[in-house]
């Protein structure tokens, strides 16, 4: 581990950093194709390894994310990657990525983030102190230091309870969910329209919106109680629910997801419509706030500005929608990306637009007081390597040891 003070002066190494995917993983990769029928061509599947992804940004995100000491942690579970998106010392954009498969929800700080994957819930900390950097530019080193295994339950997002506790989205379940030490999940609350647990994916439960620690709102694409029901209600059968209550605060929404409460407002994404809005709770309806190129999912917020992540539709689950209208009447072309949006006036003051093997974006986090961050992943040697230890002997046996 080369650890040094932030104030030496290092020559930053390169711009954008990823797996190596001529490393032996020990996994095995993720195939995106449905098996062919007998006598017909095979397929080869996919390698989410060699998926080669093109990234353009703003030219006012760096300064803006430097001005403001912060990044973007942004995930897509298409491609199995993890985005840490920071600026470097010479004053440019880092993108820092790691392959996780089936990336999904995330939450995080300058000391922990949390990431949902295919199977297992991963808790990350940040191995540096105050001023200290790695490789002469990270100010942040993520090491994973703990997978639970809870299976394939379609984790969607996440929350951190003020009991330190970690809450999800158990979407195949119809339920919130808490881990349990022996088990898959804990159940802690499903809507009163859904009769029973069951692997069933029914009302596709999404969104999670944490208030003052605790759980409160979520975001379901319907009220359906059949198995897969909700994707024939996709166009006007969006429901946000209040956990504490079981109280349909907001209704007619369009496949909405990432509910997120701010400063004394409930912002949604309403993606079948492509917009960014909040919940009028006397009327029970969503009021838009900005439109957007693309299927809104993933949303973060800080000050007031919100990033919001973007993904192309796919034809078979998100045709028939009304974000085709509103994409043929502004002439727009849907992105892959995220945009970053005053809360004041709907105005776009910086992007991200990623293109090449990737259409999707699924989740978003602002890691507040972090500059240029990176995280070891399973791929590479340092995760052997990269060693830390605190101790409680005095501090001579310690240096001896």
């Amino acid at each position: 581990m080369h650890v040094t003070n932030e104030n030496t002066q290092e020559e930053p190494q390169v711009q954008g950093q990823q797996d190596k995917p001529e490393l032996e993983t020990g996994l095995d990769t993720v195939s995106a194709d449905v098996p062919a029928p007998a006598g017909a061509e095979q397929k080869k599947p996919l390698d989410i390894t060699k998926l080669k992804v093109e990234k353009s940004c703003s030219r006012g995100l760096a300064g803006w994310l430097a001005q403001h000491r912060l990044s973007l942690a942004i995930t897509s579970y298409q491609t199995g990657r993890i985005y840490l998106v920071g600026s470097d010392q010479k004053g440019r954009v880092s993108f820092f990525e790691r392959i996780f498969e089936r990336a999904m929800g995330v939450v995080g700080n300058a000391q922990r983030i949390y990431l949902g994957g295919l199977y297992q819930l991963w808790r990350f900390e940040n191995v540096l102190r105050p001023n200290e950097v790695i490789h002469g530019q990270f100010d942040k080193c993520y090491v994973p230091r703990n997978a639970q295994t809870i299976g394939d339950l379609d984790i969607h997002e996440l929350g951190i309870r003020k009991n330190g506790k970690v809450v999800f989205v158990n979407t195949k379940y119809s339920c919130l969910s808490e881990l349990s030490q022996t088990h898959s999940f804990k159940a802690i609350w499903k809507p009163t329209f859904i009769s029973k647990l069951a692997p069933e994916d029914r009302c596709h439960l999404n969104g999670l919106a944490m208030v003052d620690g605790e759980p409160k709102y979520v975001t379901a694409v319907c009220k359906s109680d059949s198995v897969d029901g909700w994707r024939d209600r996709r166009r006007d059968g969006g429901v946000v629910i209040d956990v504490q209550t079981d109280e349909i605060v907001c209704e007619g929404l369009s496949m909405p997801h990432s509910p997120r409460w701010h400063n004394g407002r409930l912002w949604v994404l309403n993606a079948g419509t492509g917009h960014l809005g909040w919940v009028d709770f006397e009327k029970k309806a969503f009021v838009p706030h900005a439109s957007v190129p693309g299927f809104a999912r993933g949303l973060s917020i800080i000050g007031n500005v919100a990033a919001v992540g973007l993904s192309k539709p796919r034809n078979q689950r998100f045709e028939g929608l009304q974000l085709d209208d509103e994409l043929k009447k502004r002439d727009a072309e849907p992105w892959c990306g995220v945009q970053i949006i005053s809360l004041t006036n709907g105005d776009v003051m910086n992007w991200i637009r990623f293109e090449g093997d990737i259409s999707e974006i699924f989740d978003i986090a602002f890691l507040p007081n972090v500059k240029n961050p990176m995280m070891i992943g399973l791929r590479t040697a340092e995760i052997r390597d990269l060693i830390t230890f605190e101790s409680d002997l005095p501090a001579a046996e310690a240096s001896a040891a």
